[in-house]
């Protein structure tokens, strides 16, 4: 490969590349010195994103990210950059000259961003109610259990329907009651919350918060302590908790690659 790309994994301090190991397919790592203190971890290759099976990008997506956790282990802090992120070569420049290039002029920024997550964890928080435990015994459907108790059987049919719409109405309300508070109280132990648009949940569960944090080191056991409180304030809660993970959510970097390069993809 006479003038590869470079696929890149994150910005990191320089303290975090002497080991960087091997990333995607077992491809070999290697850090881009910028300057300053900073680097890009990256490994070489043609200007083809990663496609294929949902199995081989789930792979891929996982080789990934053990590329940045280690770098992030290592050094306390990291960038990490998007999956199928490559700087291509340019006609006036090899890919190595332009991520130099990009690492020279963002220097300022970058270096900035690196130090003010030291330190910080990204955590994901799921919250919601089950249907069936939070409407047991909400009045209104007690309401209409005792009219459909007379009803014949074909009306009932029509009863059920109208039961399984109107508890969900009565969770999507409850769901909106809780949310402003328990934004409240996790925010309390972050210094930044991002809400995931497309939050998905299981069946037979409404939604009432779906976010990640950046969290300060010493300030994740509390936040754990204060969501147990929340799981225990009422019957009905549940709550995901993962994480720690490095700050994916938070990095908000320039753009790294230039207008024909796949971060467009």
């Amino acid at each position: 490969m006479s003038d590869p790309a470079l696929y890149v994994y994150a910005i990191v301090p320089r303290s975090a590349t002497t080991a960087p190991g091997t990333g995607i397919d077992g491809r070999e790592v290697v850090a881009i010195d910028g300057g300053d203190g900073i680097a890009a971890l990256v490994h070489r290759q043609d200007t083809t994103p990663f496609e294929g099976p949902d199995d081989d990008v789930r792979r891929w997506v996982l080789e990934h990210s053990e590329v940045i956790d280690r770098a992030w282990q290592t050094a306390g802090t990291a960038l990490p950059v998007s999956f199928n992120v490559i700087v291509a070569p340019r006609e006036e420049s090899t890919a190595e000259d332009a991520l130099r290039q990009w690492l020279r002029e963002n220097a300022g920024t970058v270096g900035d961003k690196l130090s003010a997550l030291r330190g910080h964890a990204e955590l994901r928080i799921e919250i919601g109610v089950d249907v069936g435990e939070v409407t047991a015994d909400a009045p209104e459907i007690d309401h209409l259990l005792s009219e459909m108790s007379s009803k014949p059987e074909g009306v009932q049919r029509l009863y059920r329907k109208k039961l399984e719409t109107r508890r969900r109405d009565v969770s999507d309300r409850l769901a909106d009651s809780l949310y402003p508070d328990f934004r409240r109280r996790i925010l309390q132990h972050a210094v930044d919350i991002v809400e995931n648009r497309r939050s998905r949940t299981e069946e037979g569960t409404v939604p009432v918060l779906d976010v990640a944090v950046l969290v300060a080191d010493a300030e994740v056991e509390a936040l754990g302590v204060e969501l147990a409180d929340i799981r225990d304030s009422r019957g009905g809660i549940g709550i995901r908790f993962l994480g720690p993970w490095p700050p994916y959510s938070f990095a908000d970097l320039p753009s790294l690659a230039p207008a024909r390069d796949p971060e467009e993809a």
